[in-house]
C-alpha cells in the first residue's frame, strides 16, 4: 500500500487528531535532531498542544542557551514588538498632548481624578519611550550607512593605492631600462674608437 497525499486541514476526530499529533511531533523532533547532527547546528523545538501541554526538545546547545542566543540576535525586533503592543492601548502623541492641554486648561482643574492623571502619565512615558526608540533606530541606521560609506572609501583607497604603487613600479622599471639602454649605448660608442 503506497502513501497518499494528506490534505492539510484540521482533523475532526479527536482520537485520530491526538494520534497524528503524537506521530508528527515525534517526527518533527527527530528531523530537528538529524539537522543538528548533520549540520552541526543547535536546534530548539517548542510545541504547545491544543490542551496547552508544552513539549520541548533541543540538540546541540541547551534550550536556555539557544533561547538566549535568539534573544541577543533579535533584541531590537523584540523591543519594537513590545513597544508596538504597548502603543496599541494608548493615544497618539498629538492626541495625548491635546488631551493633557485640554484637561490642564479646563476650569475645573481640581476635579481631575488621580486615576486619569496616572493614565496620562503612563501614556506620556510610553510616548517618550517610543520617541526615543525611533530616534535610536534612526541613529543606528545613520551609523550603519556611515560604516558602509567608510568601507567603500577604504576599498577605493586600497584600489587607488595599489594602482599608484603599480604605476610607480612601472615608471621605475622604465627608468632602469632607459638607464641600461643609455649606459650600454654610451659604452658602445666609447669602445668603437678604441677598436680602430
Amino acid at each position: 500500500m503506497g502513501r497518499r497525499k494528506v490534505e492539510i486541514k484540521r482533523i475532526e476526530d479527536k482520537s485520530s487528531r491526538q494520534v497524528t499529533f503524537c506521530k508528527r511531533r515525534n517526527g518533527l523532533i527527530e528531523k530537528a535532531r538529524q539537522l543538528s547532527v548533520l549540520c552541526g547546528s543547535s536546534v530548539a523545538v517548542l510545541i504547545v498542544s491544543s490542551i496547552g501541554k508544552v513539549y520541548s526538545s533541543s540538540s546541540g546547545d541547551s534550550m536556555a542557551k539557544i533561547l538566549k542566543h535568539y534573544e541577543v540576535q533579535h533584541a531590537d525586533k523584540l523591543k519594537t514588538l513590545d513597544l508596538t503592543e504597548k502603543t496599541q492601548n494608548y493615544l497618539s502623541l498629538n492626541e495625548l498632548l491635546e488631551t493633557v492641554q485640554r484637561k490642564l486648561e479646563a476650569a475645573n482643574v481640581d476635579n481631575i481624578t488621580v486615576q486619569s492623571l496616572i493614565s496620562l502619565e503612563e501614556q506620556s512615558k510610553t510616548a517618550l519611550s517610543l520617541t526615543r526608540a525611533r530616534k535610536t533606530e534612526l541613529m543606528m541606521q545613520l551609523v550603519k550607512s556611515f560604516q558602509e560609506k567608510e568601507k567603500l572609501l577604504r576599498d577605493e583607497n586600497t584600489v587607488l593605492a595599489s594602482q599608484v604603487a603599480k604605476k610607480e613600479f612601472l615608471e621605475t622599471e622604465d627608468e632602469r631600462a632607459m638607464l641600461l639602454e643609455y649606459s650600454s649605448g654610451s659604452n658602445l660608442r666609447e669602445t668603437l674608437p678604441l677598436l680602430k
